[in-house]
């Protein structure tokens, strides 16, 4: 369904973000994989994407950085012509409690996960406004409709997301472009059990089978459908709307 188009993929070395690399390479797409401080991960999707047939290279860059979202805007319009796609994927999500965020950890969050944002899609837009055709994925989160304790810089900025996704796609629209929102639930990842996190998977599974109306845990591999669907033509006439993929935990 992708076949010849440009990806950008931010924050995709792991996780989600490699996995819609994949998939967008697997759909035919030429993928850019972003990634910030991990060059080996980065280069391991690539290489995979490259095993299947795929097209694609790593480029790092801090999405929250607005000269080095422009440098890898740039890198991949010299290699690929230009660009179709672009999933807003990095974000960070440091736990604490809500009265022990500094300030310097507010904007960092903020900068990180909605700034970087506006920067990347104000980087591609001449690039999609002259072809008159653009598909822009923001990825919120399911915490927007949950609220989450220990999370509060995270959830408001995942919340900024759906707002940004809305306005964006007013001003855009006029050039073909469309602009949606995507909010994973609780997907598992590379990162549960690490320290940060502190959890416990097999118990995370256990609690979320009580809550979803699907009973088993998402993986990022649950959410290949949505983002081929807003990134393909199918979903040429939609825009603005935020795409719930949450095995059906938050209903709205």
């Amino acid at each position: 369904m992708l076949k010849n188009k440009v990806a950008i993929v931010t924050g995709s070395s792991r996780s989600i973000g490699a996995q819609i690399a994949k998939c967008y390479a697997r759909e035919g797409a030429k993928v850019v994989v972003n990634y910030s401080r991990n060059a080996e991960l980065a280069e391991e999707v690539v290489r995979e994407i490259q095993s299947e047939g795929g097209e694609a290279f790593a480029f790092r860059a801090d999405v929250s950085v607005e000269e080095e979202v422009q440098a890898m805007v740039t890198e991949t319009v010299a290699r690929y012509g230009t660009i179709h796609i672009l999933v807003n994927n990095a974000a960070i999500d440091p736990r604490r409690s809500w009265f022990e965020i500094t300030d310097a950890e507010w904007d960092r969050v903020m900068n990180t996960n909605v700034k970087s944002q506006f920067y990347a899609a104000k980087a591609v837009y001449p690039y999609m406004r002259e072809q008159q055709y653009g598909k822009i994925i923001n990825v919120s989160s399911v915490t927007h409709f949950t609220g989450q304790k220990n999370l509060l810089h995270y959830v408001a900025s995942k919340s900024a997301i759906v707002g940004f996704t809305r306005a964006l796609a007013r001003e855009v629209g006029h050039d073909g472009i469309t602009v949606n929102c995507l909010t994973p639930g609780a997907v598992l990842t590379e990162s549960e059990g690490e320290d940060e996190w502190n959890y416990d998977p097999e118990a995370t599974a256990r609690l979320m089978a009580t809550l979803q109306a699907l009973p088993r845990r998402e993986t990022a591999k649950d959410l290949e459908g949505a983002f081929v669907f807003l990134a393909s033509p199918a979903s040429d006439f939609i825009t603005g709307q935020t795409l719930n993929v949450d095995g059906g935990w938050i209903m709205h």
